[in-house]
């Protein structure tokens, strides 16, 4: 049995963050795509998550930033390296960075906050997705370290879930090898006895 909404999300993929172009999504479709992220499970309602839009010239700051900062981690980069760092949020026309946001909560554990914001990064693709846009989420060495995460916004006790770049992508994705989903469940057969 299939359904339009079940063809979709087995369609789905990631785009090539160099294939993103403009046009990217406008405000109200970004507002949409924000909207959509935010209806996921929530246990306790605590939204343990926020979103940077990065676009524009701030793109091409950060990437300034990142340079020095790898710079600083490694001395000198090659030519090629410190292009790969002046372009990391300037390839496609819109990153959204997905944030966790972790709350004091006597009932609700840490890695459920987080495993919520993960679940808001792939419902913002989803949504980008289905009002026709490419999209790839990346993390990279940056989001580990606390300066990283300072010059990309993030105040220090917050995480990077991850970095949704986003464009319109004309092209096909190119398909990967993917699990057989035979291999991935199984009936409930008793406590585990490793």
């Amino acid at each position: 049995m299939t359904s339009p909404i079940i063809d979709f999300l087995l369609a789905r993929s990631s785009a090539p963050i160099q294939e993103l172009r403009e046009p990217a999504p406008s405000d109200a479709e970004i507002a949409t795509l924000i909207a959509a992220a935010s209806r996921v499970p929530d246990h306790g309602r605590l939204a343990p998550w926020r979103f940077i839009i990065y676009r524009g010239d701030a793109r091409v700051e950060i990437g300034k930033k990142l340079a020095e900062l790898a710079e600083q981690r490694e001395g000198p980069l090659s030519e090629s390296r410190r292009n790969q760092e002046l372009t990391r949020f300037s390839r496609a026309p819109l990153v959204i960075g997905v944030v966790s946001v972790p709350k004091d909560n006597p009932k609700i554990p840490q890695w459920e906050m987080l495993v919520s914001g993960g679940m808001a990064a792939f419902n913002l693709m989803l949504a980008a997705n289905a009002l026709g846009y490419g999209t790839n989420m990346i993390t990279n060495w940056y989001s580990d370290l606390p300066e990283g995460r300072a010059i990309l916004g993030l105040a220090p006790h917050e995480r990077v879930v991850g970095f949704v770049h986003i464009g319109t992508f004309e092209g096909t994705a190119p398909e990967r090898p993917r699990p057989d989903p035979a291999t991935l469940y199984a009936d409930y057969s008793g406590p585990w006895e490793g």
